[in-house]
């Protein structure tokens, strides 16, 4: 059995049902229903612990479940327990298994977990209409009446209203039931299939349907309507509000604030009313602010997601009605209006074109056209590869183009949280887990802290006990040591330094929509770059034309020249309509790109409306005539010579996988249609006739590439169809035998910021990458301009070929070398194996480049060297959305922290898989990523960085501060337990409130360092050896210095033993030994946040912080006062025990405290900073790090390609190749080099010579 997701295969797991969301979430699936015995049994523990344990059910509703019920099939269950992973981390979901009976709609329950069956009841009450109130008001009566009378069933069958359910299946069909079985989770409903005895997940129609599926939706009555509302639901993203009210009784139970109840409680039986009173004020207005900020929160983002329109709908019969978008389901054929709308769906073009607006999903700004997809039945939907015909949900249609007077029409393919915007929305309200040590490590050192919380309080009680003090006496010292050790105010504190990293964010105008993975980004350590846009301008300048030339003998290139040169030919044409250029508002938008094309064509573009349209015979979305008038000819002799006007048919949008677009074109006056192609140059010539290809093009193509230019290609072939014919072919039918016209040389531009951005992030030690989709020598050129590629360095480019007929899957590496003369690459094909030349010093400093292809193949069938490729690669071109989100995820699963910065259009997957997703955006926040820049160029990189490593440092701090706060405390309250004495309510107060909590609030205002980054990161895992060992070596010089000065004191002559029956009788705790501890404590306090506050590289000196210093400085003054000089009413409040005054000896002990503090000062700073940090961190912890065992595989990787000088690896026999003496020859196939990659596992070595490097040298 299985739960049938929505990717993947089903994982088969003996005992287990899994669910499989995609590839980096799985999920499984238990069945449970009520136990009886062991519910009466939960609830009397429940009683009797007086609630507590329900409490705890409350924190983990599994244990709940397991409590109460008894693990079943599926089958019988009445509950799932749903056990979702990501990565290495999971979430359990509780959810209740409902029925839909079609008799019984009107008794199904209306829990917040069912919404679902209220969805019948909702829609009848929608008028929108007088028909649509008579029609609702039907449904209404007959169902109400349905049980009641058995002859109703006939009255409503009479009335043509449903007896059943309408239920989809996996496979996208349609089958009728009475009843069906149904959970939700996550904002998405699974059904019960009954023969297939599991749950699948309920699909719209962008599964299992083929085009020709889609055309033949005509429009669904308001019955059909109806009846699939009961199963889809409304279609609306709605994000819950959580009344005030009970927003607060739920954050209340929060185990942080029943802690502190917890805490308060005791505090009042101890009669420490201070601080019990000031923490309930401020947990008080905390959880007042929290729970406002979170509806506020709430609020707005269903404010900004929730949309309503009204929407057309086509009905049997070719009627159209208006009814609310809430009422849309799949199969619903909409009609989208001319002047545009806000998508509430997501529905696939039937007729018609569209200018869509994507930014809000993808955060790029230029309008792209949609076109209605093919009516083919050998064509199955896709949503990522029919992407050009779908209009998503949450997107702007700008306006529609339409052929004479047809209605522009989609079908509804998904609805409600099933659509694009809805996916997006769940991933906001349902963030995966962020795959960050420091979060973990943070909840176990509490449990360390909880530790030694249990360890002092069994050490008070058996000490106490022995010295025969009253039980309450005990009760309250012991559980007192709880909330000293385990701070109330940890949480609090640990939010600090993301909130103001937050705020400075937003001035450098980065805006977060995780603040979760800011601490995140401050240990990335590989940034992959997305090119065009990103590295390099948006805008291309029009370098030239190279047209063909022709002559008797052969077709080659001619010069370039520009494209006003051009006769008025069949290339001029192509640059004039092969674009997506609309005109909105009087001005034309479009693909930068296009723009530049069709600019520098000194061409005009109209969009004619319906009265232009009689000399075309049909209505033309564009046309586009030459500006200059001499081609113009007078009205009077139109009939005869018509003028140069192109009007563009019908578009085939650019696809990224194709590598290409096209437009089917007509000129006026002419017989027959042209079809004219743009794409890479590599794709164009393999769809052009080989004759008509260019001799020198491979030539000509390498001299514009390795200068950085951006070529496309041109082409263009004849079209002899009908009208109708035209707008019905598909693109593989005529994108093929073209004639090839010539190339395009564009110029991309590098952006000002990047060059010296790369070099920083260089400096940094920190991996970069390109990953674009765009040629790979023109990639390549980028990269070395850049300074991504360094000038030397040594480029090896990765060829694979998939397995064809008997022919296994083969790899051959080129090396490119700079400062040398290009020679040709040799290959050769023997006996199904390739055999290539290399140059044997091909080693040491290399990097690797890819292409999507060869990526592909290397993904599938080289996984061994995936990962040296991965970890040596520095170009990925022609990459595909896809095959760049597979990239960050191979680098996270070596180890990588990543980073994504791209343009957001087709880098949204790779910017969500990131650990840290950074989208070039105009708009203030994107879903598309974690992080959006307002500024379009790759400086923000560093800047994030900086903060999140700032963030970080600060959350170290003060998470270790905290701790250090509360140990010294515990230390300072055990050494005076140990003579039953204590510290007063005041001085409690006194390092509570004005100590702690002051340093806590400003710890996190110094700002992140002004100057370079540095070359290595802070440390990301609490419980390492460094953070342990800094807390340790801490409290060791707390205990000494506390220990020494408890003890001191006894030793002074004028010294006067404490009398504990006044501490337990009175609750008077002053004496010497509380001055001494106390005094030298307080300074400690002080000194562990100065230490604890760090400054470079990572954060600003402490100085430059204000707030936190002007601290310091009054703090050390007051303290210094209250410890030499205190004033009479603060000796009284603070009820201490001072040495005499009139005593030289006693009053220089005074003085002797602080002498003691100053030494522990700078003490604590040597072992901070030079020890701990410089030793530890620095120097021994690489020395001692296991790089074989680390979880950063990357490093045993490059260890081992460092030490390997024989990979890429060589075949120990010689060999002259076409002439070339001293080369060495290799073979490479999948098989062999699985075998030689296994062998050299077992054997502990690299492997051996099973492959070969195609070496030639380019000008590079």
């Amino acid at each position: 059995m299985a739960v049938q997701g929505e990717q993947g295969p089903n994982v088969e797991k003996p005992g287990v049902d899994h669910i499989i969301g995609n590839e980096d979430e799985e999920a499984e699936i238990y069945g449970y229903r009520r136990s009886k015995l062991k519910t009466g049994i939960t609830w009397f523990f429940i009683v009797v612990s007086a609630g507590f344990l329900r409490l705890v059910f409350h924190w983990v509703p599994v244990w709940m479940l397991k409590a109460t019920h008894s693990q079943c099939s599926l089958e019988h269950a009445t509950k799932v327990l749903i056990v979702e992973y990501f990565k290495k981390y999971k979430r359990n979901f509780v959810k209740n298994i409902s029925e839909i009976n079609a008799r019984n709609i009107r008794f199904l329950p209306s829990t917040s977990q069912s919404r679902i069956w209220k969805n019948l009841q909702d829609l009848l009450y929608f008028f929108i209409d007088a028909s649509y109130e008579k029609e609702y008001s039907v449904l209404h009566s007959a169902t109400n009446q349905m049980e009641e009378r058995d002859g109703d069933i006939q009255q409503m069958e009479d009335l043509n209203l449903p007896t059943a359910l309408i239920v989809p299946t996996a496979s996208g069909s349609v089958i009728e039931t009475d009843s069906i079985q149904v959970f939700r989770c996550r904002k998405t409903l699974y059904i019960w299939e009954k023969e297939l005895k599991s749950f699948y997940r309920l699909r719209g129609l962008d599964v299992g349907h083929t085009a020709e599926d889609l055309h033949k939706y005509r429009g669904l009555s308001w019955v059909e309507q109806a009846r699939r509302r009961i199963i889809y639901g409304e279609n609306s993203i709605r994000v819950p509000i959580t009344p005030i009210n009970q927003l607060l009784f739920l954050e209340a139970l929060n185990p942080f604030y029943i802690f502190q109840l917890f805490s308060v409680c005791l505090w009042y039986t101890d009669e420490y009313v201070w601080y019990a009173t000031v923490i309930v004020v401020t947990s008080v207005v905390s959880l007042i602010s929290e729970v406002y900020q979170m509806h506020r929160n709430q609020v707005v983002l269903s404010n900004t997601i929730q949309t309503a329109d009204t929407v057309q709908v086509l009905r049997p019969g070719d009627q159209v009605d208006t009814i609310p978008s809430e009422h849309l389901v799949p199969g619903d054929v909409i009609v989208i209006p001319p002047q545009g709308c806000m998508m509430q769906c997501d529905a696939v073009l039937l007729q018609g074109n569209c200018i869509v607006n994507e930014s809000m999903l993808t955060g790029e700004s230029v309008p792209v056209t949609k076109t209605s997809i093919v009516d083919r039945s050998d064509v199955i939907y896709k949503e990522k590869e029919h992407s050009r015909h779908t209009l998503f949900c949450g997107t702007q249609v700008i306006q529609t183009r339409f052929y004479g007077g047809e209605r522009v029409t989609a079908v509804v393919v998904r609805t409600g949280f099933s659509t694009s915007k809805g996916s997006l929305v769940c991933s906001i309200m349902y963030p995966p887990p962020v795959d960050f040590k420091f979060q973990q490590d943070s909840y176990k050192f509490v449990g360390v802290l909880a530790g030694i919380a249990s360890i002092g309080f069994i050490y008070t009680v058996i000490t106490k006990v022995m010295r025969d003090l009253s039980p309450s006496s005990i009760a309250l010292d012991s559980l007192d040591l709880i909330t000293i050790v385990i701070p109330p105010a940890l949480p609090m504190a640990m939010t600090v330094g993301i909130l103001y990293a937050l705020q400075r964010l937003k001035k450098q105008k980065i805006f977060c929509i995780s603040p979760r993975s800011i601490n995140i980004s401050g240990v990335l350590n590989c940034i992959c770059f997305d090119k065009t846009g990103t590295l390099t301008e948006d805008g291309l300048d029009m370098r030239g034309v190279v047209p063909v030339s022709q002559t008797a003998s052969k077709v080659e290139l001619s010069p370039m020249t520009s494209a006003k040169m051009l006769p008025h030919d069949h290339l001029l044409f192509a640059m004039a309509t092969c674009h997506s250029i609309t005109v909105i508002n009087l001005e034309k938008v479009g693909d930068p790109l296009d723009l530049k094309m069709f600019e520098s064509t000194g061409w005009s573009l109209d969009e004619p409306g319906l009265d232009d349209t009689n000399k075309y015979d049909m209505m033309m979305p564009s046309v586009v005539r030459p500006s200059a008038p001499d081609v113009v000819i007078s009205n009077e002799n139109v009939e005869t010579e018509p003028p140069l006007e192109l009007g563009i048919l019908r578009q085939f949008p650019f696809s990224s996988s194709l590598q290409r677009m096209s437009v089917i074109t007509r000129q006026l006056g002419a017989s027959n249609f042209d079809l004219y192609c743009k794409g890479s140059p590599e794709m164009i010539a393999s769809l052009s006739r080989p004759e008509t290809v260019p001799t020198d093009f491979s030539e000509q193509l390498l001299q514009y590439t390795i200068q950085g230019y951006r070529v496309l290609a041109l082409a263009w072939r004849p079209l002899k169809l009908s009208y109708l014919k035209a707008q019905r072919i598909n693109r593989d039918e005529v994108e093929c035998d073209l004639q090839f016209l010539g190339l395009l040389v564009m110029e991309n531009r590098l952006k000002k910021e990047t060059t010296p951005v790369i070099a920083q992030l260089h400096r940094a030690h920190i991996k970069t990458i390109m990953v674009t989709g765009d040629n790979m020598l023109t990639a390549l050129s980028v990269g070395r301009e850049c300074g991504l590629v360094s000038p030397h360095q040594q480029v090896i480019t990765i060829k694979a070929t998939a397995p064809h007929q008997s022919c296994p899957a083969s790899l051959t590496f080129h090396a490119n070398k700079t400062n040398t003369p290009s020679s040709s690459v040799v290959t050769q094909q023997v006996d199904s194996m390739v055999q290539v030349d290399l140059d044997e010093k091909t080693n040491g400093s290399y990097c690797f480049a890819i292409e999507g292809k060869s990526w592909r193949v290397v993904h599938q069938y080289f996984p061994e060297v995936l990962q040296k490729l991965v970890v040596r690669g520095a170009i990925f071109a022609r990459m595909s959305p896809e095959q760049k989100q597979q990239l960050v995820l191979e680098l996270q699963s070596l180890g990588y922290f990543v980073g994504m910065c791209g343009d957001g259009a087709n880098d949204c997957g790779a910017l969500k898989a990131a650990h840290a997703g950074i989208s070039l955006s105009e708009a203030e926040a994107s879903v598309a990523s974690p992080f959006t820049s307002a500024q379009p160029n790759i400086s923000c990189v560093p800047k994030l960085i900086k903060e999140g490593r700032c963030a970080l440092v600060t959350s170290f701090g003060i998470f270790k501060y905290m701790a250090a706060y509360s140990l010294t405390q515990f230390v300072s309250i055990m050494i005076l337990y140990s003579i039953d004495s204590n510290l007063t309510d005041i001085q409690f107060l006194w390092i509570d409130l004005f100590l702690i909590t002051v340093f806590a609030i400003f710890f996190g205002r110094t700002e992140s360092y002004n100057g370079p980054l540095a070359s290595y990161s802070p440390p990301t895992a609490l419980l390492s050896f460094t953070p342990i060992m800094s807390i340790l070596l801490h409290i060791f010089i707390v205990i000494s210095f506390q220990t020494y000065c408890f003890y001191y004191v006894q030793y002074q002559p004028w010294f006067v033993p404490y009398n504990s029956t006044l501490g337990e009788e009175e609750d008077i705790y002053g004496c010497y030994e509380n001055f001494s501890v106390f005094s030298v404590s307080q300074f400690q306090y002080i000194i562990l946040a100065l230490v604890f506050s760090r400054g470079p590289p990572f954060r600003q000196h402490v100085y430059t912080n204000f707030l936190l210093t002007g601290s310091f400085i009054i703090m050390s003054i007051c303290c210094v006062v209250l410890t030499v000089a205190p004033p009479q009413f603060i000796i009284d409040g603070f009820e201490m025990v001072l040495p005499p005054a009139d005593d030289a000896d006693a009053y220089f002990f005074r003085w002797e405290i602080i002498l003691f503090s100053v030494l522990y000062s700078v003490l604590a700073i040597f072992t901070e900073y030079v020890i701990i940090d410089y030793i530890f961190y620095r120097k021994c912890r690489p020395k001692l790090h296991n790089i074989s065992k680390s979880k950063k595989k990357y490093l045993a990787l490059e260890r081992d390609m460092q030490l390997d000088k024989e990979w890429p690896p060589l075949t120990p026999y010689e060999a002259e190749i076409n002439g070339i003496p001293d080369k060495k020859e290799v073979i490479l196939d999948a098989s062999k080099l699985h075998t030689a990659v296994m062998k050299s596992e077992v054997n502990g070595s690299a492997p051996g010579a099973v492959t070969t490097i195609t070496q030639f040298h380019s000008s590079l």
